[in-house]
């Protein structure tokens, strides 16, 4: 009777897991439809009994496969068959921030229409807008921004949307955000301003936006530096002639008391002395 029993437990757990494993499968088999956006499999696998919310080991859905393969078909047709609009990977990426990374722009606006969350944030802290103005996704980061995204929201950094734009060089974004109440005077964990940021990258559009829009050209970071100093020390010319043309003071100096013409002496870059000697630069300093 007991081996009976055994037998019978044995098969049943054999079953049990032979079904897992098939369910494992389809469940796979969804998730790669999706990807590719092969509509026809995705439907008949969901009128299976397929979860349609089934993700792998990292947390990637077939909705978010969907969003990075751009199929607003497929999209579509996973949201109108239950996929959680809102779930999150293990990196805490959701939909919405996948149509941010690859710029889908359609797709975002049809997750917002559904009900996406526009202040989920990943693990490195950035919301659907910082992801979309670092990349200089400018008809996305407007169509956030118009929805309500948190325009002083700001990564593990302490980096804004602004800031994030700003260092990537994104001229275009940096004007449509800092023309929506953006803060120009924010600063990151380092006390850099997205000016300072533009400065040290060297990026001569952004810096000008930036200043044309307002921004402090002598804010100074954790240490003391400006915008000035950091462009001179990275020996970028056309950035430092913005700046001293925006009115940046040539002698105001860091926490240790160097000024851009000691950077500029420092560094043996004759071009930039000579430009910030007429810019009333002082030696005696």
């Amino acid at each position: 009777m007991r081996s009976r029993f055994i037998a019978t437990l044995v098969l049943a757990l054999t079953l049990a897991t032979s079904a897992l494993a098939g369910n494992e499968e389809k469940e796979k088999e969804l998730r790669l439809a999706a990807a590719i956006g092969d509509v026809e499999t995705i439907t008949a696998l969901l009128d299976e009994g397929v979860d349609v919310n089934t993700a792998n080991k990292f947390g990637k859905s077939a909705l978010m496969m969907a969003i990075e393969g751009g199929d607003m078909e497929t999209v579509a047709l996973l949201l109108s068959r239950g996929a959680k609009i809102n779930a999150r990977t293990v990196a805490s990426c959701t939909a919405l921030t996948f149509a941010a990374e690859n710029g889908h722009i359609g797709i975002s606006a049809l997750l917002l229409e559904r009900g996406a969350n526009l202040h989920d944030r990943t693990r490195a802290g950035w919301d659907a807008l910082m992801i979309a103005s670092r990349y200089g996704i400018t008809d996305m980061v407007e169509q956030l921004v118009f929805k309500g995204a948190d325009l002083k929201a700001s990564d593990k950094h302490g980096r804004t949307a602004l800031m994030q734009a700003a260092e990537k060089g994104h001229a275009e974004t940096v004007a449509l955000l800092a023309a929506s109440g953006a803060d120009l005077a924010a600063k990151d964990k380092q006390g850099a301003t997205a000016l300072i940021i533009a400065a040290d990258k060297s990026h001569a559009e952004v810096v000008k936006v930036l200043l044309e829009k307002g921004a402090d050209p002598d804010a100074t970071d954790m240490d003391g530096a400006t915008a000035l100093i950091w462009a001179v020390g990275q020996g970028h010319k056309s950035v430092v002639h913005l700046l001293l043309d925006g009115g940046a003071d040539p002698n105001k100096q860091d926490n240790d008391g160097i000024s851009a013409l000691m950077e500029a002496v420092s560094s043996g870059n004759s071009v930039l002395v000579e430009l910030l000697l007429a810019k009333g630069a002082n030696p005696a300093l």
